[in-house]
């Protein structure tokens, strides 16, 4: 199985996860005479099953990204590394950016007045160079995730 198809998989298992807890959540309590419509205790065996399945999975993916290298010698955990740092970097841009926008509030010219301390245009700027550079290295890692099989 290729990387990829193990993501794949894990996407596919931790959506069933998420789909299993709230049947689970809406099974568990009935009123007075009725009958829950599923066994929330079989659902819970099922979510455990489903649990050490995906764990075992998510071990293999791990391990085969700390020993998968690229081509120019890189390991791909460390592509993955820089993704998530690229990532925060860009969240914390938004967010700061997104901050500079405060809806007036003033009702008179005595009461408190806002001003940008943060150069809005080349915080954008920033933001969207590593929108660019988070774009490009998602395609290498997703290309080279179709090229790596996963290790057993």
């Amino acid at each position: 199985m290729k990387l990829a198809e193990a993501l794949l998989l894990r996407s596919d298992q931790q959506k069933k996860l998420a789909s299993l807890k709230q049947r689970i959540n809406a099974n568990v309590l009935v009123q007075d005479g009725d009958e829950p419509s599923e066994d929330p205790n079989e659902l819970i065996k099922q979510v455990f099953a489903l649990t050490q399945e995906s764990n075992q999975l998510i071990y293999r993916i791990h391990l085969t990204n700390a020993q998968a290298k690229l081509e120019d010698g890189k390991v791909l955990l460390s592509l993955l590394s820089l993704r998530d740092s690229y990532a925060e970097q860009h969240k914390i841009l938004i967010d700061a950016i997104a901050n500079t926008h405060r809806e007036p509030d003033r009702y008179s010219s005595r009461e408190i007045k806002w001003k940008k301390v943060i150069p809005v245009s080349s915080l954008q700027k920033q933001a969207d160079d590593i929108s660019a550079k988070l774009r490009d290295l998602n395609v290498k890692i997703q290309a080279t995730n179709w090229q790596i099989d996963l290790i057993d």
